[in-house]
């Protein structure tokens, strides 16, 4: 009876998973249209240029989130050099000319076959996979400076060639998430001490070395120091935010973006929902993310292996710090990056990348179920 009792539980949670996500993702086209259609007509003179390459990537989500539900994971623990291997070349390519493609200064993207990816939206969850598959191997040597060596110098790699491109934020997001994975991996309290400090004294070094990295810390400070410049979009950013009051004005009834608000449909779209749905209703979505995490720890601590409960917890922690770090750019909370707010914001390779992570976690449940 117990055993029964936890299949139908298990079962309960793929369902609710699975509404979440597809809410989420459902809900992203929803907005990434409404966010979009005025600059997509202006721009390419056709109002559904980014749905139709938001709905591309959604598809090939559900395509790569069934693909990893019912391929076993632990498929992904015997490939993890392949994987990384990959991710890196892929990273690699972006400085190649003609592969490479450079926007607004930045050469973040890969043209392959007529199809732009961004590697670094691949290496977060590569570097997961690897991580969740080493510790779980040789988690007896992870208290020492040598077990931790290989996990470190894969991230490190991957974080050099995002700050060649450069992008500081995912920079971040990947020294974010290999720390976390260390951590729970079994890293003791002097080796978290002993990387934390130093990663957290070279952030003010790398803002002091780009000039633009500067400009926006200041912007940060006082935006209206410069609000036709730096501070513009944060400005603006606070400008949707605010008029949307209680309840917002309504779907399709925003104002800033009328090109008043730069990537209304990717970076910026939580300023837009929280225009047109207000306060009450962006409360209620970011509610929706934290029900979603909360399901993928409870995978995590139910997982039947190591593996599976590592790699859960690393999916879960993407999940959850890059919603947080979207929230907390869009409200000025942090100086602005460049992270897209996960299932929801335009961008064909991280929705589908997310929704691949969700196959992973539900192929964990899957087999927690089966023992």
């Amino acid at each position: 009876l117990r055993v029964n009792m936890k299949k139908t539980s298990g079962v309960k949670d793929l369902v609710i998973i699975l509404c979440l996500v597809f809410f989420l993702v459902g809900f992203g086209c929803l907005m990434v249209y409404s966010a979009s259609f005025y600059s997509a007509q202006f721009n390419y003179g056709n109002k559904y240029f980014f749905l139709l390459k938001q709905l591309l990537g959604v598809g090939m989500g559900i395509g790569t989130l069934c693909l990893f539900y019912f391929i076993d994971y632990h498929l992904l623990s015997k490939l993890k050099w392949w994987i990384v291997g990959a991710s890196i070349v892929l990273l690699a390519l972006v400085f190649v000319p003609g592969l490479g493609m450079e926007s607004y200064g930045a050469k973040r993207w890969v043209s392959i076959l007529g199809f732009s990816i961004q590697p670094s939206e691949i290496a977060k969850f590569a570097i997961v996979i690897f991580s969740a598959s080493y510790m779980s191997e040789h988690h007896d040597d992870m208290k020492t400076f040598k077990g931790l060596l290989p996990v470190l110098c894969v991230g490190g790699v991957m974080c050099l060639l995002i700050m060649l491109e450069p992008s500081m934020s995912v920079t971040m997001c990947i020294c974010f998430v290999c720390l976390f994975m260390l951590i729970i991996g079994g890293m003791s309290k002097k080796h978290t001490l002993m990387f934390s400090v130093p990663a957290g004294a070279c952030v003010p070094l790398l803002i002091i070395l780009e000039p633009y990295r500067l400009k926006r810390l200041l912007a940060f400070i006082d935006p209206w120091a410069s609000p036709q410049g730096e501070g513009f979009q944060l400005i603006q950013s606070l400008y949707s935010l605010g008029s949307g009051g209680w309840f917002g004005r309504g779907i399709f009834a925003s104002r800033q973006k009328c090109l008043f608000l730069p990537f209304a449909e990717s970076d910026f779209i939580l300023s837009i929902i929280g225009e047109e749905v207000g306060f009450v209703g962006t409360t209620l979505l970011l509610g929706v993310f934290l029900w979603l995490v909360i399901k993928l720890i409870k995978i995590a601590l139910n997982a039947p292996d190591r593996f599976g409960a590592l790699l859960s917890a690393g999916i879960s922690f993407i999940i959850g710090v890059q919603t947080l770090l979207n929230v907390a750019v869009v409200t000025g909370s942090i100086p602005p990056t460049g992270l897209p707010l996960p299932f929801i914001s335009s961008g064909g390779t991280s929705v589908m990348m997310f929704m691949a992570g969700i196959g992973m976690c539900l192929n964990v449940a899957r087999q927690s179920r089966r023992r």
